[in-house]
């Protein structure tokens, strides 16, 4: 799921937040996760924003634009521009853990980083907006008696905002239109969705076909399937002409989230597909939205 982010601007950000780069904050496979941090501009407010860098369910550095957090660090936020594993190695549920350990580090290390451990936000686009919506919906809880002391806080944010993001498998687009197996997507979506389980007997992993356990996994990786009166404040983008996820997705959702009494709101961009030029400027919407809802205790 590609963004289609507006070009970055030379010179429009003249005051640059101090940014940390490398943090590890796990480690799976024999591989290091990392996130990049950038200080607030502005006085710090004490808040933490965790951003998901993530497109087509691929991360890395080269993709962090910095200008995404230039309201916000000028508001005084702490952002964590989160790397995730990426497919094709890895599968929807496994990238979500990592976003999930990412939000537990921030909360451990709260302290370090000068931020409140009960004043964290997300946001996302696309891939990344589903998995801002995974872990606001289902967060992990903490494990106390966990050898990674990391892993013995939660993973719980406070509130989140995302862009286009998918939020039903099972009805994607239109009522009971699901996904049944891995050809259903798109090509350049297959590998994330090619789920898979050991076979004891030959000793090799293999694609889960059963539509029973893939319904199972589908809505496990559905946010809508997870929102409870206790889901955070939810803010959505999308265009109202998006073909690779409809619109659909994201007004289920927030009838899900209005049926719940969970506070929310939907800005419909008319006329968008995937992405628009003048999304910067909503950044400030989010960070208006992060203002009421991660006021100082």
């Amino acid at each position: 799921m590609v963004i289609a982010f507006a070009p970055a601007v030379a010179g429009a950000d003249e005051k640059k937040p101090a940014r940390i780069s490398d943090v590890i904050y796990g480690r799976k496979d024999g591989l290091a996760l990392t996130m990049e941090v950038f200080r607030p501009t502005g006085k710090p407010n004490g808040a933490a924003v965790v951003m998901v860098a993530s497109g087509v369910f691929k991360s890395s550095v080269d993709i962090i634009q910095p200008l995404f957090h230039a309201e916000l660090a000028k508001r005084g936020y702490t952002c964590f521009h989160v790397v995730h594993g990426s497919q094709p190695r890895y599968t929807v549920p496994e990238i979500r853990d990592d976003i999930q350990r990412a939000v537990r580090y921030i909360r451990y290390n709260a302290k370090k980083y000068e931020v409140d451990p009960h004043r964290i936000a997300i946001c996302g686009g696309s891939s990344g907006g589903l998995l801002a919506l995974l872990v606001a919906t289902s967060p992990q809880p903490g494990k106390p008696n966990a050898s990674d002391p990391v892993d013995r806080v939660d993973s719980n944010v406070q509130t989140v905002a995302a862009f286009f993001p998918p939020t039903d498998y099972l009805n994607y687009g239109a009522a009971n239109k699901t996904f049944k197996n891995v050809k259903d997507h798109g090509i350049a979506f297959r590998a994330v969705h090619d789920f898979k389980e050991f076979d004891a007997k030959e000793g090799l992993y293999k694609s889960i076909t059963d539509e029973a356990k893939l319904r199972s996994i589908y809505k496990d990786i559905s946010p809508i399937y997870h929102v409870t009166a206790k889901t955070p404040p939810t803010l959505l983008f999308h265009g109202d002409k998006d073909e690779l996820v409809p619109i659909q997705q994201s007004e289920t959702f927030l009838a899900k989230l209005k049926e719940a009494k969970v506070k929310s709101d939907l800005h419909v961009r008319k006329g968008a597909g995937h992405g628009w030029f003048t999304i910067l400027s909503d950044m400030e919407l989010i960070a208006d939205w992060y203002d009421v809802h991660m006021k100082k205790r």
